[in-house]
C-alpha cells in the first residue's frame, strides 16, 4: 500500500533534533508565550517579508482573529471562495459577519476576481483569498479589487506556506495572512497551531491582545478575546522543521513534475501552475469525471487517495446546503477532485507506482 501521507518518515530523520528541541522547552519550564514562540514568529515573518508574526492556537483561530483585527464585525459581509475548507467561511460567522460565497477559477480553484466584484455590496468589508492546495490566488487582481472598493484583504495561506506570487511571498500581499500548522501541512506541528502574519502594527497589536483574552496589559482586559496562544512545544518543533521547508518544497515540486510528465495524455485534468504563481503542491489534486470510481480503482491497486473537498462550502449543512446553480464551478470541483500521494520522503519507486496505477485505472497503461 502506498499511503496518501506518511509523517513517520519525516519524523524519523528529525528525531534527535525534535527530542532536543522539546527537552529544551521542558528544561526551561516556559510553556506559553516564551522564547521559542517569539523566535518562530520572527522567522516566519522574515520568510514572508513582513514585520509581524503572531502565533496562535490553530489556523482556524488565525482566521477568526485576523478578521476581527482588520475590523470585520456584526453586519459586515466578507467575500470568500465557495470551494475551500469550511474554516475559510465558518470563521467569518465566528466574527459575527456574513460570508458571501464567490465561485472559483476551475483551473486553480482560487476566488474569481470578476465574480467577486459582482458580489460586492454596501456592506462588504473584506475579502478572503484562499491559496488552495498550495497555488496562490491572483493577488494582484484581488488587491486591485480591494483598493477600488476599500476592502481589507485576508490571505488564507493554510496550505501555502513558502509559496509566492509575482516573486513576492504569500503573506506580503494583504492586511493579514493566516497560516495553519496542522500536522499534515507542508510545515506541520505535533498538534494544532497557527500564525497571523502582517505588516500592519495595529493589526499585530490587536491579534496579540485578542489571542490572550483581550488583555491590554497587567490583567486589564479591554475587549472580548480568546485563549489562543501558540505553545512553546509546538513552536520548538516547528523551528526544527522550518529549516527543512525549502528542501521539502522542492521535493513536493519534484513529485508534482514527475506526475505531470507521467500522467500526460490521460482523461484526467492535472493541476496547473499559472504564472506568476509559484505552487508549493501541499496537495497534488487532479480532476476526473468519475472521481469515486477512480478512487476505488486506485485503492484496489494499493494507492491511497483523499478528497479535498466532497462538498463546496455553501453546500455544507452548516450553510444550508444547495446552491449548485449559483456556484457551478465549486460544485463541479467537489464531484471531480482527487488528491494523490505527494509528501516529503516519498520514494521514487512509489511515485512511479502511483503513475502506473493511475494510468492503468484511466485506461492509459
Amino acid at each position: 500500500m502506498i499511503p496518501f501521507i506518511d509523517l513517520t518518515r519525516q519524523h524519523a530523520g528529525l528525531r534527535a533534533e525534535l527530542v532536543a528541541a522539546t527537552a529544551r522547552v521542558l528544561d526551561s519550564a516556559r510553556f506559553v508565550l516564551g522564547p521559542e514562540g517569539e523566535a518562530l514568529e520572527a522567522e516566519l515573518a522574515a520568510l514572508a517579508g513582513v514585520r509581524h508574526g503572531i502565533g496562535v492556537g490553530s489556523g482556524t483561530d488565525a482566521l477568526r482573529l485576523a478578521l476581527t483585527a482588520v475590523g470585520v464585525g456584526p453586519g459586515d459581509e466578507v467575500l470568500t471562495p465557495a470551494f475551500s475548507f469550511v474554516a475559510s467561511a465558518s470563521t467569518i460567522l465566528m466574527a459575527g459577519a456574513v460570508p458571501v460565497f464567490v465561485d472559483v477559477d476551475p483551473a486553480t480553484f482560487a476566488l474569481d476576481p470578476d465574480a467577486a466584484e459582482r458580489a460586492i455590496s454596501a456592506r462588504t468589508r473584506a475579502v478572503v483569498a484562499v491559496h488552495l492546495y498550495g497555488h496562490p490566488a491572483p493577488m494582484d487582481a484581488v488587491g486591485a479589487l480591494a483598493r477600488r472598493h476599500g476592502l481589507a484583504v485576508i490571505e488564507d495561506a493554510a496550505q501555502a506556506v513558502g509559496a509566492s506570487y509575482a516573486g513576492r511571498p504569500v503573506g506580503a500581499w494583504s492586511d493579514a495572512t493566516c497560516l495553519s500548522f496542522y500536522p499534515t501541512k507542508n510545515l506541520g506541528a505535533a498538534g494544532d497551531a497557527g500564525m497571523v502574519l502582517t505588516d500592519r502594527d495595529d493589526v499585530a497589536a490587536r491579534v496579540r491582545r485578542l489571542r490572550h483574552h483581550g488583555d491590554g496589559g497587567r490583567y486589564r482586559h479591554v475587549e472580548l478575546g480568546l485563549c489562543s496562544r501558540l505553545d512553546e512545544m509546538q513552536a520548538a518543533v516547528l523551528r526544527v522543521k522550518l529549516r527543512r521547508l525549502a528542501a521539502w518544497t522542492d521535493e513536493h515540486r519534484r513529485i508534482a513534475a514527475c506526475y505531470d510528465e507521467g500522467l500526460a495524455g490521460l482523461l484526467l485534468v492535472r493541476p496547473v501552475e499559472r504564472p506568476p504563481a509559484r505552487h508549493v503542491y501541499h496537495l497534488y489534486t487532479v480532476r476526473h469525471p468519475d472521481r469515486d470510481h477512480l478512487a476505488k480503482q486506485l485503492a484496489d491497486l494499493g494507492v491511497g487517495t483523499a478528497v479535498h473537498y466532497p462538498l463546496p462550502v455553501p453546500g455544507q449543512p452548516l450553510f444550508g446546503g444547495g446552491g449548485e446553480g449559483r456556484w457551478p464551478e465549486a460544485w463541479r470541483a467537489s464531484r471531480e477532485v482527487l488528491s494523490l500521494p505527494c509528501f516529503a520522503g516519498m520514494r521514487d519507486e512509489e511515485i512511479h507506482a502511483v503513475v502506473r496505477a493511475v494510468r492503468l485505472a484511466c485506461g492509459g497503461a
